[in-house]
């Protein structure tokens, strides 16, 4: 007993010594470091660098900008159980003390004391006021230099700002992890929700950020869920919550359901043209740091409609060529099977995403694999498709891709089939007839790996897909959709010292005398470099430049056949012109731009220019039509919607086209490999793009239940005529359809090309 006496008359001593001292020296220490301190009334402008937002038709957000993802929120903002979390947690005398908290450096002073005596590190004892003086005006260095600037600014902070207005301020400029600044970004970031939707544990765990960002479950799942739990308890200690609440949710699951900061984002291939553009008219500076308001065109329905759509299409097409052997084994790396982690899961896993599965073993035919903490199976049926026996396919240590089918909640085993991540490429890109927005834009397959925009970067010879261009010139000179070409083999003049040109037909056969529109619905070879011949090729060349296709066009045959390259850009703004009754609308993506003051930078409109004419435009809306309903695209007539378009093959099948569109929207998909060969024997567009183009063009048409209408100039003639020789019958014969004309070319009319 007298030894505890002793020693608490010991520490009293200690602490009125240091507390003697402490004011003793006052004068002296605001004497010499005053004058030295940055001044407290920058704060009154306070405009920390935020994030640059980018957002899609609607409002919806796309993605963002920042060399620190913060987002600027009021006081009154900040739901009060996050309030009193991070008080609980970093300062709970915050509305009582002047910026200092004597009893905390008196008792924190002892402890370090003991620490040194022990060569152990000696702890802090810094108030919430301290913390915001250090990151906004100091270093973290451990010196007692900058340990009483911090305490002098945190005083002058204290006298100038409400206890609101520091609160305010803390709450927005303190790192919370993964380049998140501020608990608005760090809410969005962890959990993909705004402050005000954040459940209690959610809120406690944020509150958890502030003593160290290493408390993310991204980093130490066990470490966030201590860490989170000691701000529970310490909200219950000062009665925010009971002890009871505290308890309840302690020892609750964290659910993540934000995305880490590596995540490949709903349209980087978009958002890296978007970063060009604006970089290049506002700087660096006012693009990451500025916090712009960016609205584009992308439309994120649809967006993600294109990335699944493509992403299935490629994975189909990339398993006509088998099985690879896995790229990583963890074994090989030495490491412990039981031990690996991958930073996929860390987030959650359900029925439809493709996760990484480690292979730990072979059982009777299925492949055993882990998903973090799940125990999983590939049976036979999910890896059929490579017509391999288990073992001849992966080993123990094998890192595979798994397509999740089941998961049991109880046990939380996993089901799933056996994938792997395409080498095949492709590109989807959509954009609005009437405005010329683009709403879809995907580059390829992923963005983290490959930066190339296949989209807008990618030259690839056209093939079929670009017939419809010679066939718009042929006419916009005469011809008509009965005219009648000779599908017949035959050689062509290829000019001086040059060997003829002998095209063949991608079947070999050949149909004698078929129509203009049977010709280009079955995409017959021969008659569409007749009709470039006859016209001249210069006339298609300078008729592809009116459609807006830039690339180069030599005035060579060949070219009908798409032997020229082109990108898909450049296909998609020329089929559109089509669409839209011959009127080019020039591709755009950004609409508005305003600063954080809201104020417009940037305002766009569309753009409109007259290419072709009407009446030519409208009958290729009917001969593309009759593709779909009769030709080469006849799967997209299973939508039952107002469709046309144009599949596109190459002819050692490295490249597939499909370019099709209603009356509102023109999408088109390319697939190949970046190093040009062969996708696969039989790769038509109609079996490698067309799927593609379908399986998006389901989601586009949900919800629709109104076909719109291709609108008909007022010189368009109907005439029901067979629809193999072209000549006129009566409504009811076998084989008759409805053909379009322009006004004085239809049969009958002595019009030179019947």
């Amino acid at each position: 007993m007298r030894l505890v006496i002793r020693l608490a008359r010991h520490a009293l001593l200690i602490g009125l010594f240091i507390l003697a001292a402490v004011l003793g020296t006052v004068s002296g220490v605001l004497f010499a470091f005053t004058g030295d301190l940055p001044r407290i009334s920058a704060l009154d402008d306070y405009t920390p660098a935020t994030i640059t937002r980018v957002y899609g038709v609607d409002n919806k957000p796309v993605g963002d900008f920042a060399t620190q993802r913060r987002v600027i929120v009021r006081y009154d903002d900040i739901p009060i159980q996050l309030r009193q979390a991070i008080l609980a947690a970093e300062d709970a005398d915050f509305e009582r003390h002047f910026g200092l908290s004597i009893p905390r450096i008196l008792v924190t002073a002892a402890r370090d004391v003991i620490k040194v005596i022990q060569s152990r590190r000696a702890t802090g004892a810094s108030t919430l006021t301290q913390q915001l003086a250090r990151k906004l005006f100091l270093t973290d260095e451990r010196t007692w230099e900058r340990k009483i600037k911090e305490a002098l600014l945190s005083i002058q902070i204290e006298k100038r700002y409400t206890k609101r207005e520091i609160f305010e301020l803390y709450c927005n400029q303190m790192y919370l992890g993964h380049g998140t600044y501020g608990v608005e970004a760090a809410s969005q970031f962890y959990f993909g929700k705004s402050l005000k939707n954040l459940t209690l544990a959610e809120a406690a765990l944020i509150a958890g950020l502030f003593q160290n960002w290493r408390n993310s479950p991204y980093v130490d799942v066990a470490r966030a869920q201590r860490r989170r739990a000691y701000v529970l308890q310490r909200m219950a200690d000062e009665h925010h919550i009971t002890q009871a609440q505290a308890n309840e949710l302690k020892d609750t699951p964290i659910v993540l359901k934000g995305e880490p900061s590596q995540v490949q984002t709903l349209a980087p291939y978009f958002l890296e043209e978007l970063r060009k553009h604006l970089e290049g008219r506002y700087g660096t500076k006012q693009l990451y740091e500025g916090g712009l308001s960016v609205y584009t065109s992308l439309d994120v329905r649809l967006q993600d409609a294109a990335n699944r759509a493509l992403a299935r299409g490629l994975r189909r097409l990339d398993k006509v060529r088998g099985f690879r052997k896995p790229a990583r084994n963890v074994l090989d790396e030495r490491q412990d099977v039981a031990a690996f982690r991958h930073p996929r899961w860390n987030r959650p896993v359900a029925v439809g995403d493709i996760v990484p599965a480690l292979v730990v073993g072979l059982d009777r035919g299925r492949i055993q694999v882990r998903v973090g903490a799940r125990s999983g199976l590939i049976d036979r049926d999910g890896y059929a498709w490579t017509r391999r026996q288990p073992d001849r396919l992966v080993r123990a240590g094998d890192l595979v891709e798994l397509a999740v089918t089941g998961l049991d909640e109880k046990t939380g085993a996993v089901v799933g089939t056996l994938e792997q991540e395409p080498v095949i490429q492709g590109a989807v890109l959509a954009v609005d007839n009437r405005t010329g927005q683009i709403r879809v834009m995907v580059g390829g397959y992923d963005f983290e790996k490959s930066q190339f925009n296949r989209a807008l970067q990618a030259s690839r010879q056209a093939g079929s897909a670009f017939k419809p261009i010679v066939y718009a010139a042929a006419i916009d000179r005469g011809y008509t959709p009965v005219s009648i070409i000779e599908d017949v083999p035959r050689t062509f003049p290829a000019g001086p010292d040059q060997p003829p040109y002998a095209p063949q037909n991608y079947d070999k056969k050949y149909e004698g005398p078929v129509t203009v529109r049977h010709a280009l619905e079955q995409s017959r070879n021969i008659p569409a470099v007749t009709v470039m011949h006859d016209i001249g090729p210069e006339s298609v060349t300078a008729f592809a430049r009116r459609l807006g296709v830039e690339s180069a066009l030599p005035p060579y045959l060949s070219v009908a056949l798409g032997a020229a390259e082109a990108t898909l850009l450049e296909l998609v703004r020329a089929y559109s012109v089509l669409a839209h009754q011959g009127v080019l609308m020039e591709p755009f993506s950004v609409l508005k731009v305003t600063d954080r003051e809201d104020n417009v930078l940037e305002e766009n409109r569309p753009q409109a220019r007259d290419a072709i004419r009407a009446d030519t435009a409208f009958v290729m809306v009917s001969l593309l039509r009759g593709a779909v309903l009769r030709g080469t695209a006849t799967k997209a007539a299973a939508l039952n919607w107002p469709l046309a378009g144009k599949t596109g093959t190459t002819d050692d099948y490295t490249d597939a086209w499909f370019i099709g569109f209603d009356p509102d929207i023109t999408v088109g998909v390319w697939v190949g490999y970046d190093q040009k060969k062969p996708i696969g024997p039989g790769m038509t567009g109609a079996e490698a793009a067309l799927p593609i183009w379908i399986d998006f063009m389901k989601v586009y048409l949900e919800g629709r239940t109104n076909p719109p209408d291709f609108e008909s100039p007022g010189n368009i003639i109907f005439m029901t005529v067979d629809r193999h020789t072209g000549r006129p019958v009566d409504d009811g014969t076998p084989g008759a359809i409805s053909e379009v004309f322009i006004a004085g070319t239809q049969p009958g009319t002595g019009f030179p090309r019947q």
